[in-house]
């Protein structure tokens, strides 16, 4: 495959991830501002809270000790993805990857500058209390992988 320019519609995708990267840096500067670290708002009791903690690690606290590394990989996949989705044709995977690379950066941001991810959306469902606390950057990336895997599995034909 040969490496397309910048067009007007790579130009979108990448506008979609700064804007998800805007979305996740403001909440997160919101919830740092309004709360203390560790302060809870309920928002629908026993179902929905804001919660301000941070995270030095990835998913579930993985790799809680090499923040660095994990500053490192979000932006080289970060970088990746950009080159993948400059040959990119389709706009269901283009919107995945949009996602999943603004994610990554928001993650990246915070990771570079704080040392620790900021998490903040606590939900418990089902009477399961020990989800992880999330924030917009992670949302992106689980919907755009998420996205990614239905676009592999029932989208994509070879051409």
């Amino acid at each position: 495959m040969r490496l397309r320019r910048v067009n007007a519609k790579t130009l979108f995708w990448l506008f979609l991830s700064a804007a998800i990267i805007v979305l996740d840096q403001l909440s997160k500067y919101w919830i740092s501002a309004e709360l203390p670290s560790g302060g809870r708002i309920a928002i629908i009791e026993d179902i929905f809270y804001i919660t301000y903690t941070t995270n030095t690690g990835a998913a579930w606290g993985l790799f809680s000790e090499h923040t660095e590394y994990l500053a490192v990989f979000s932006v080289i996949a970060a970088l990746v993805l950009v080159y993948v989705l400059m040959l990119m044709r389709r706009r269901f995977a283009s919107l995945s990857l949009s996602m999943v690379i603004g994610g990554a950066i928001g993650n990246a941001i915070d990771r570079v500058r704080l040392g620790s991810v900021i998490d903040f959306i606590d939900i418990n469902l089902f009477g399961y209390n020990d989800f992880p606390i999330f924030n917009v950057a992670d949302s992106a990336i689980t919907v755009g992988v998420g996205l990614l895997v239905i676009y592999v599995l029932f989208v994509h034909r070879e051409m």
